[in-house]
This record gives structure tokens, C-alpha cells and sequence, in this order.
């Protein structure tokens, strides 16, 4: 599915360019600012408000964590995924319930339970293909979130080889976690980051709007490169750009494919889709969309976001840039 490293939004130069802006608005001093690492890449979070929430911020990530990390062997969706049904938090539940819509959405193209075909690409545990690459159509057998179901706070599969991985939503859901706790601690401004997805609140540093560069697809096999390919003015909204440039795997014969799978071949999307940037209402909205775009296609994704009406912002391989009509009215370069 997406993600295990993504296209960064902010990244390193996007969350400088924000800092810098620190001390110039008339409330600038109040604001702090929490960097660190947690599930295997990088967050950045700025706020106005106690330096003390600093603590409450890593155990929010914990939090989601503890349900969400695949990579985690005594994580929840780890529980799930080897049993027919599971008892499940609301870390889960919300994600799981988000998922099902953005799934009958895009008819299919985001699913979660894409888990077996990530590992067997080479995307998943230990990141390196195995003899599964040479049997998809068997595994497809265990692919379909529509298998699967929740009874009360009970996530039940029709079959116990049917496995979850919500990486393509959970960076997403955990800026949104983040946000949400420091708007309960009264934290009406801020800017959470975590490996490239971002969820935003109120003004900025310098008072206004929080200006969020989205990288440029450049391909680099031995460096990541953060060529900004524009820059947006947003607040109160969740925004994660997916593409497959900067996590790759190789075959036998040298041919580099992507991490964005198919849920209908189960093989890495080939579309004229290179990044896919969305705006959503949250985060994990934006994630989730973002990714389901990469496997779309340009021509169902312009089709889809007439009824969505979603700022969206497509690279495509022939190098040229689609925006919506949303997207268009927040760039300001």
C-alpha cells in the first residue's frame, strides 16, 4: 500500500522555513516547539501553549502506537492480524471505520488489509521481496476489508490469514490524536507533522495561515533530495502527499517498482500518477485519499474529486501538474 517511507511535506526544510517564523508574531514567545522520532520516522510539532505538553505529545504517539504499528509485534492491529476476531480500542475502531469509507469511495483502490501483498513486494517486515512475490493470485485470496467486519468493539475476519496495515492512514490519524490533545489542553494554534502527513490548527507563528512547501517528485537512488514543488497557505485542515519516488524495491531483472499495490492485481500500481497531494478535513482523511489517488489514475481521480471537491494536487509522469480548483486558491507560490 504506501508509506513505509514517504514523500515529506514539510520535511526538514518545510518545518524550517516555519521556524524561522518564530519571534516575529506578537505571541510568538509562547509558542514550543517538540521534534523526535517515532515509528521509524521523524515528527515536529508547534504550538502555542504549555512547554509541559511537551511529555503528553510522545504519549499520544505511544498511544496509537501501541493499536496501529504493524511493526510491533505486541501492537494491536499485531493481534489482529493472527486471529479470526479481536477485541478492539477506539484507536482502531476509528481508523478501521475511516478506511471502510475511503475504500467504497475509491472503489476499492485504499485498503488496509493489503498487509500479505506489502510483505510479499518487499515493503513490509524486514523490507526485502520473498518467494510470495511468485504467488499473488493465492494471496488476492486474503485481501478485501470488505471480509472483515466490526461486532460491537469486536473486529471479526472471514478468514484468520486476512491481515491489516494501516500505514497508508496511521501518520495521519496520530497528527490528528495530537491535535486533538492539545486542543482538550486548550491549545487553540498548532502545526503536527509526522513523517510527511501534517494536521493544522489557528494561525502560526507569524499570525497568519501556516505555509506548508510540498516536496517535488525527484528521484534520487542514493540521497533525498526537498525540491519544493509549491507552497500552501492552510490552517484547520489535514494535508499528506504519497509517492512512489523514494521507496523502492527491485526485481530480479533490475526493474524498479513502487510501493503504492493494487487492490485489484495485487501487483505495485502502474498509473500516470507520480506524488498525489490532498487536503482533507483531517489528516487521516488526506493520508488515506492520497494514497487510494497514487493507485487511481489521473482520469478517475479528476472524477471522483468532482463530487469531493477536495483541494488535490496530482504530478503526473509526463511532468506535467493538475490542481484543483481548491488547491489552486491556497498556493501562494
Amino acid at each position: 500500500m504506501r508509506k513505509i517511507t514517504r514523500i515529506c511535506i514539510c520535511a526538514v526544510a518545510g518545518i524550517a522555513m516555519l521556524a524561522s517564523g518564530c519571534g516575529r508574531g506578537k505571541d510568538a514567545r509562547q509558542y514550543q516547539s517538540a521534534e523526535g522520532m517515532v515509528w521509524n520516522t521523524t515528527y515536529h510539532v508547534t504550538y502555542n501553549g504549555a512547554p509541559e505538553l511537551k511529555d503528553s505529545i510522545m504519549q499520544v504517539l505511544n498511544h496509537v502506537g501501541a493499536s496501529l504499528n504493524v511493526f510491533d509485534e505486541n501492537s494491536l492491529v499485531s493481534q489482529v492480524n493472527a486471529n479470526d476476531s479481536t477485541a478492539v480500542d477506539t484507536d482502531f475502531i476509528r481508523v478501521y471505520v475511516e478506511s471502510v469509507k475511503v475504500n467504497k469511495l475509491s472503489k476499492g483502490a485504499f485498503d488496509p488489509t493489503l498487509g500479505p501483498l506489502i510483505e510479499a513486494w518487499g515493503f513490509g517486515k524486514g523490507h526485502k521481496a520473498t518467494g510470495d512475490t511468485a504467488r499473488i493470485d493465492s494471496l488476492m485470496k486474503f485481501v478485501g476489508i470488505g471480509k472483515t467486519r466490526l461486532d460491537m468493539d469486536t473486529l471479526v475476519k472471514d478468514d484468520s490469514r486476512i491481515r491489516f496495515n494501516f500505514s497508508a492512514i496511521a501518520k495521519g490519524y496520530g497528527c490528528d490524536c495530537v491535535g486533538e490533545m492539545l486542543q482538550r489542553n486548550g491549545v487553540e494554534d498548532w502545526l503536527v507533522e509526522i513523517g510527511g502527513e501534517i494536521s493544522c490548527r489557528g494561525k502560526s507563528p507569524d499570525g497568519g495561515k501556516w505555509r506548508v512547501s510540498i516536496d517535488r517528485p525527484v528521484m534520487q537512488k542514493d540521497r533525498i533530495l526537498h525540491d519544493s514543488q509549491c507552497v500552501v497557505e492552510v490552517t484547520d485542515a489535514g494535508i499528506a502527499t504519497s509517492g512512489n519516488y523514494r521507496n523502492l524495491q527491485s526485481d530480479d531483472k533490475g526493474q524498479y517498482y513502487g510501493h503504492t499495490i493494487s487492490a485489484r492485481t495485487g501487483r505495485p500500481a502502474r498509473t500516470d500518477v507520480i506524488s498525489a497531494t490532498v487536503i482533507g478535513r483531517t489528516a487521516m482523511e488526506a493520508d488515506a485519499l492520497a494514497t487510494a489517488f497514487m493507485a487511481m489514475g489521473a482520469d478517475d481521480v479528476k472524477r471522483l474529486n468532482k463530487s469531493t471537491r477536495l483541494p488535490v494536487m496530482l504530478v503526473l509522469t509526463d511532468s506535467t501538474v493538475w490542481c484543483s480548483g481548491q488547491f489552486e486558491k491556497l498556493m501562494i507560490r
